[in-house]
């Protein structure tokens, strides 16, 4: 899978870490920044992630600043961005089966990295069932939604 990450400088680290992960099991990852520790704007950040994500150069995205609150509200800016900030592997599970998250958010400061790889894979893992959700996800990728 390509998959497209996004960190700012207090995301930097985790992000570095499930690029090396994910590369290791085979993904093409598609860093889009920052690329070290001074800081930068995570609206910024988010763009390019985003960007890869609408127009199909990654199949999905990982956008991880401290929190995981900028990097969210950034993301979902974007029609047909469905950003879902996820702190335990449940949510990312759902997120992909009701919702069709196509961005997993993650909060650095929050989320230690064991947890976050496998938030991840769950994440990764999940598939959209579909059926009445997908009346639900047309909403929020409409004008009114």
């Amino acid at each position: 899978m390509r998959i497209a990450l996004g960190s700012d400088h207090a995301g930097f680290p985790l992000k570095s870490d499930l690029a090396r992960r994910l590369a290791g099991q085979g993904h093409e990852v598609l860093d889009m920044g920052c690329f070290d520790e001074m800081s930068v704007d995570y609206p910024d950040q988010a763009g390019p992630v985003c960007d890869a994500v609408l127009d199909g150069r990654a199949e999905r995205g990982v956008l991880v600043c401290n929190t995981g609150i900028g990097m969210s509200i950034a993301a979902n800016r974007r029609r047909g961005i469905r950003a879902a900030l996820c702190l335990c592997t449940t949510m990312a599970a759902m997120a992909r089966r009701h919702n069709d998250a196509n961005v997993l958010v993650l909060g650095a400061g929050l989320t230690a990295p064991f947890l976050a790889h496998e938030i991840l894979e769950a994440f990764l893992a999940g598939a959209f069932e579909g059926g009445r959700h997908a009346r639900r996800v047309e909403k929020l990728d409409s004008p009114n939604g």
